[in-house]
Parts: structure tokens; sequence; C-alpha cells
């Protein structure tokens, strides 16, 4: 049997990884790019934001659920609005440059592309959707929705089009 009074000897052994290393959080500022939202795409993020909303905002004040093509442009709407604000965070607070290991022209085109066509589906659904009514404050609000979500369509086909020039001459490097 064991001596209880023995010592043990007390031994630790530590690694440091590469994986630590890159994610350390010795350095809890984040950058912040201020000149971002002076730029096209930047300015047509901000559009798209708020025109988004205008849209989703517009058809969720009203009885929407009796129409069920609303269902569509609802989700379009919502689902895009978000992932926006999600990219817009990355992009002032300059995520995109800590992260490396995601190619972000292919994304920024993979999302943009998506959204201008699925947007562009939402927007002719929403169009084709208005009919007037007794209640005049259901039309006019699918109306405007109508009308914002042809320009957020807009706006995401120029942000394809800045999209496919980086995706293009990151390519070409």
């Amino acid at each position: 049997m064991e001596d209880p009074q023995r010592a043990r000897p007390h031994t630790v052994t530590t690694t440091a990884s590469s994986f630590a290393e890159n994610f350390s959080t010795t350095s809890s500022s984040f950058a912040y790019d201020r000149e971002f939202l002076r730029t096209v795409p930047g300015l047509l993020i901000v559009a798209e934001i708020i025109l988004g909303l205008l849209v989703w905002t517009l058809i969720a004040g009203t009885e929407y659920f009796r129409v069920p093509a609303f269902g569509w442009v609802m989700f379009v709407a919502v689902f895009y609005w978000v992932l926006t604000i999600f990219f817009l965070v990355i992009y002032i607070t300059m995520t995109y440059t800590r992260i490396p290991q995601v190619p972000w022209t292919t994304v920024g085109l993979c999302f943009n592309g998506s959204a201008f066509v699925l947007y562009l589906s939402a927007a002719i659904v929403d169009a084709s959707s208005v009919a007037p009514e007794r209640d005049s404050h259901n039309f006019n609000s699918w109306a405007a929705s109508s009308f914002f979500a042809f320009l957020v369509t807009i706006c995401y086909a120029g942000n394809t089009y800045f999209s496919f020039i980086a995706w293009r001459s990151r390519t070409l490097q």
C-alpha cells in the first residue's frame, strides 16, 4: 500500500496551438471602417436595409395572411433584411480581415446574386397580388411595399454588379 505522507510530483504540461494564437483574446479592440459607408456598396447596403424594412413592415401591418403570396414576400424581405444587417456589421467591423479562410468576395457575390433573384421574384409576386378591396389601408400598404420591393431589387442588382467586379478582379490575380 501507498504511504499517504509520501509526496507526489505535480507536473503540468501545457501546449500552444496555432488555432489559439489566431484567435487570441489579447486584442479585444475591433477595427472600425468609417469609410465603408461612404462607398457605393456601403450606401447600397444601407439603402437595402432601409427599403427592405419598409417592404416587410408595410406588409406586416396588414392582414397579409389572407393572401398566401404575401407569405413568400415576407419570407424574402425579412430573411434578406436580417442577413444584410449581418453583412453590414461584418464589413463595418472589418471582421472579414480576421477570418481570411472564408472567400469573402465569393460569399458576397453569392449573397447579392441570390438576394437579387429572390427579391425580383418577391417584387413581382407582391405587385401581382395587389388588388383593390374595400379596405384601402391594405391596398395602399401592399402597393407601397411593391414599389419599395422593386427599389430594393435594384439596390441588390447594383451590389451584385460590384460584387462581381470584386470577385472577378480577385480571381484574375
